[in-house]
């Protein structure tokens, strides 16, 4: 289904272009966006409807469709599965696109009183990786570089700090084309943080946000949070241990997690670099990482976002 597709494909992504998207897919729809709720504005922006238990997910450009069809995709197959995951809203034909826009539409999770903790991540990921791809799923390798070139082209920050990052880029490239993996391919969710588990108001652990979901090594997905302990230190021993038991892998062990590192901290960094122009909070964050790359061996002081 298609609603102005063309229109804002040229536009910077903030909270007003996709406040517009928002509203055109729900008309569309036939939901009622009247006091909907931007929650969350990132890769994607996320809106929580008042009129109804639903979160209204708005992707960056006519680019990401393919990802939008990935995630509902997948959210159906874990669900078939019994995998406890969160769910596209039936009966609906999505994504959509909506003033240039992709948009899906998600069954609100109620929260509980907790958040995850790592070892329940370690413990959804080891499920998740033992899982079989239905030959009727087709997904994407991961693609360390998928949005990068998009980012850097789009990106509203200093020229010197672009070609620092094309330069980087290109040195992670020839990294990344040396790496040997032992493990076998299978369902990898690419981006895989303990922020991407709920838990909701019944104590169940839900995995959600399948946009890099793919066909891959399980190193990807490990990869995040070692590189957030190991390098950025924002868990203590005691919670990285949890994950390692729960998962039976710490990736730090492997002659590879120094490339994924560094390909790692390299994704953060353009991640929010989108962002600068949305408060001077996520300036001030970018600045610290950009910073952070620019010394390679130095402390690592970025914040959680």
């Amino acid at each position: 289904m298609a609603v102005d597709a063309a229109r804002g494909s040229g536009e910077a992504f903030t909270s007003v272009v996709a406040t517009r998207a928002m509203i055109a897919a729900c008309r569309a729809a036939g939901l009622d966006d009247r006091g909907a709720e931007l929650i969350r504005l990132g890769e994607n922006a996320l809106f929580r409807l008042a009129s109804a238990p639903v979160i209204v997910r708005v992707a960056r450009g006519a680019e990401w469709l393919p990802k939008a069809r990935t995630e509902v995709a997948v959210s159906r197959w874990l669900t078939d599965e019994g995998f406890s995951a969160t769910r596209a809203v039936e009966d609906l034909e999505q994504p959509l696109m909506a003033e240039g826009h992709p948009v899906t539409f998600w069954h609100l999770i109620v929260e509980g009183d907790r958040k995850a903790t790592y070892g329940e991540l370690g413990a959804v990921l080891r499920d998740l990786h033992s899982l079989t791809v239905p030959p009727s799923l087709e997904l994407p390798s991961y693609q360390p570089f998928d949005k990068a070139d998009l980012r850097l082209q789009r990106a509203l920050i200093p020229e010197d700090d672009k070609k620092f990052l094309w330069k980087r880029e290109s040195e992670l490239r020839d990294k990344f084309a040396e790496l040997r993996f032992d493990s076998p391919k299978g369902p990898v969710h690419g981006d895989a943080h303990v922020q991407n588990l709920m838990v909701d108001d019944q104590g169940q652990v839900i995995l959600i946000d399948f946009e890099f979901f793919c066909f891959d090594h399980p190193e990807w997905d490990l990869m995040v949070t070692a590189v957030e302990h190991h390098s950025l230190g924002w868990q203590t021993d005691e919670q990285y241990a949890d994950f390692v038991g729960a998962y039976g892998r710490d990736l730090y062990d492997w002659e590879g997690y120094e490339t994924l590192r560094g390909l790692q901290e390299f994704g953060m960094t353009t991640w929010l670099m989108q962002n600068v122009q949305e408060s001077e909070r996520v300036a001030d964050e970018y600045r610290r990482r950009i910073a952070g790359l620019r010394n390679d061996d130095g402390p690592r002081d970025w914040r959680p976002w």
